[in-house]
């Protein structure tokens, strides 16, 4: 069973996510560059954006590392 999932470019650990977003982000700012991205909050203040497949895919991970399946 990884420990990690993909999120962006990124290979994140599953037990530093805190929470990830059910909305995507939208702020109306023309200079924004979330628009549309989904925010997943990591401990130590972080965050990293995905698409919603990546964010299903850490919710995911994250129930099987709970219930010990591997994904």
């Amino acid at each position: 069973m990884s420990i990690f999932c993909i999120v962006d470019d990124k290979h994140v650990p599953v037990y530093r996510i805190l929470w990830l977003s059910d909305l995507p982000h939208f702020c109306g700012s023309p200079e924004c560059e979330r628009e549309g991205e989904y925010e997943i909050r990591l401990d130590g203040g972080e965050s990293v954006w995905g698409t919603r497949e990546q964010r299903d895919a850490a919710l995911a991970a994250i129930e099987g590392w709970q219930k010990g399946i591997a994904t």
